[in-house]
């Protein structure tokens, strides 16, 4: 299971990607990840968190955005199985709560939380998402 509600099924997987690319090359979406660059760099500890917004203090990237727009994402807190990894979330109430598009919340998540293959310190992890961000912003900051 993954928060982001991706799954193996690749029916009309061209017509997802699309909307992912619309999303996140969109004023919001650029906005969103000029907003997540800022804050990941604004951080005393450089370490993401996997499968929770923020539990136990520890952010994923929409956490870290949350907590720099101050938007309160406790509520959506997806319960963990450590054997079949977390819940899936609402990707629709997480866009609407953070101002970005279904597709890119679903995006962040799969990202941050399954992005990498292999074991993942919660150091490379931000590093990784940190590059992702520079990657996907139009002008590379």
């Amino acid at each position: 299971m993954s928060r982001s509600g991706y799954t193996d099924d690749c029916e009309n997987l061209w017509l997802w990607r699309g909307a992912v690319i619309r999303a996140m090359s969109g004023k919001r979406g650029q906005a969103a990840l000029q907003d997540i660059a800022a804050a990941l760099d604004k951080m005393p500890e450089k370490k993401l968190a996997a499968n929770s917004f923020q539990r136990a203090g520890d952010p994923c990237t929409l956490g870290v955005l949350s907590l720099h727009r101050g938007v309160d994402m406790e509520d959506l807190e997806p319960d963990v199985d450590h054997e079949w990894g977390a819940e899936m979330v609402d990707r629709d109430l997480v866009g609407n709560r953070l101002d970005i598009a279904p597709a890119m919340a679903a995006e962040v998540m799969f990202t941050n939380d399954e992005g990498c293959y292999g074991v993942e310190t919660p150091q490379e992890r931000w590093l990784r998402m940190r590059a992702w961000v520079a990657k996907n912003l139009k002008d590379r900051a």
